[in-house]
């Protein structure tokens, strides 16, 4: 028994370390378009645009490119349900590939767009995928642990990316170079997960763990793990009022992550006064400190009981909205310690709330039967919301300056802490005597 447990830990080490290798690989193909965005406007601008036509389409290309991750969320996870999560992560990270040389074989927009649409797109696959991976290789009264540790890929991963490449800027390497590079790596990992990456303990010999029995589907039966039908799959969670106001916070976080991912390395060059090389290492420390942030939520949730993970939500962005706010107060040109360490902080504060949402909370809402689909329709709303990241708040800079980018940030921040609110008071009910409660 002593050797069998042994062998499926190692096994389970092994699987979330893939992932965990996999999306970061993914960032590199998904946050070179961030480090690069000014470049790539500046030779928009040498080939006749104005600087601010050029920002414009190039925030335009970001909100295709959030579109595209949109849309393929609500299909991918419904597809990973059906189908199985180890196709969707490996199908995502090779036609990421692909996307990403085409992205650097172009010329204009009219590439740019299709590769970034169709990079996006496909790496919709990935995270819905690694979700159905992870609830079939871990019991539920891990998944908090499981899907913290695999969250970091897209936090320490992306803080791993941007520093990767700006050594890569101070080597010399053009964008496209970069790109290259970005997409070789990728590549590389993409190898390592088709020959290790299995997608369930059967698959080695072990029983799957038990699923949460209080998932909306109301069954832990190995029987049921399959979903029988799309509306049967769909209907227990749209009719689940914690699972809808779990969209609406993912509505307003995504927003707020998506646009400090996108537009801190410009902002850190244009205001701050840093080199693009500088802009590229300082905004790594947004990824780096949310990484940081999941931890600690996840240790905290779980200490504050039942409600923790609510507790957290509502504390984490209401003060967040504060340091966003202070952002749109203060003029910090020239001011890099100051402007880094309050991004820093916001990401602090806000990204392990993030984490719950489509991590976690999807695999308790859905189950084994719909944790996949529970976490591509979270994921999509969020990138509803996340749209906007681009070409509006691309819009925003050239109207009303940074201080008003922050400022109407604050207030998103502001509204998601109320659905917080909710999402506590809802958490608060399935209380034990919770009813008698005044």
């Amino acid at each position: 028994m002593e050797t069998t447990n042994r062998h499926l830990v190692k096994w389970q080490v092994v699987t979330v370390v893939l992932m965990v290798l996999g999306y970061s690989g993914c960032y590199l193909c998904r946050s070179n378009f961030s480090v690069f965005l000014g470049a790539i406007a500046e030779e928009l601008t040498a080939s006749g645009m104005t600087a601010d036509t050029a920002r414009i389409r190039m925030g335009q290309v970001a909100t295709l490119g959030v579109l595209a991750y949109t849309i393929g969320k609500f299909v991918t996870g419904s597809v990973a349900d059906f189908l199985g999560g180890r196709r969707n992560v490996l199908f995502g990270m090779f036609g990421s590939v692909l996307f990403t040389m085409l992205f650097a074989l172009g010329g204009g927009l009219p590439i740019f767009s299709l590769a970034w649409f169709g990079n996006r797109a496909v790496q919709s696959l990935c995270w819905t995928g690694m979700v159905k991976v992870t609830g079939r290789w871990f019991s539920y009264s891990a998944y908090g642990t499981a899907m913290g540790v695999v969250s970091l890929s897209y936090l320490f991963g992306d803080a791993a990316a941007r520093a990767f490449m700006s050594l890569l800027i101070q080597f010399g390497l053009s964008w496209r170079e970069v790109f290259y590079v970005c997409a070789g790596v990728l590549f590389a990992l993409t190898m390592l997960c088709w020959l290790w990456l299995r997608e369930s303990p059967r698959d080695v010999g072990h029983e799957e763990p038990e699923a949460n029995p209080l998932n909306v589907y109301g069954t832990t039966s190995a029987a049921d793990e399959s979903p029988q039908s799309l509306k049967k799959l769909l209907a227990p969670l749209l009719t689940s009022p914690a699972f809808l106001t779990v969209c609406v916070l993912s509505l307003g976080l995504t927003l707020l992550r998506e646009t400090f991912n996108l537009w801190t390395p410009t902002y850190f060059t244009e205001v701050v006064g840093s080199t693009q090389s500088q802009a590229a290492a300082q905004s790594a420390l947004f990824p780096l400190l949310g990484g940081a942030s999941v931890l600690v939520a996840g240790w905290l949730g779980d200490q504050l009981g039942p409600t923790g993970r609510a507790i957290v939500i509502f504390t984490g962005c209401t003060l967040a909205g504060v340091v966003m706010w202070i952002l749109g107060s203060f003029d910090f040109s020239g001011s890099a310690v100051a402007a880094v360490s309050l991004i820093a902080l916001v990401s602090f504060l806000m990204l392990g709330p993030y984490s719950y949402l489509a991590g976690a909370i999807s695999l308790d809402l859905g189950g084994k039967r719909g944790a996949a689909t529970a976490c591509g329709i979270i994921d999509g709303v969020g990138y509803l919301g996340g749209m906007l990241a681009g070409d509006t708040v691309a819009r925003l800079t050239v109207s009303y300056g940074w201080a008003g980018v922050f400022r109407t940030l604050a207030l998103v921040a502001f509204a998601t802490s109320v659905a917080g609110l909710v999402f506590y008071l809802l958490e608060r009910k399935k209380l034990p005597g919770a009813g008698m409660d005044v």
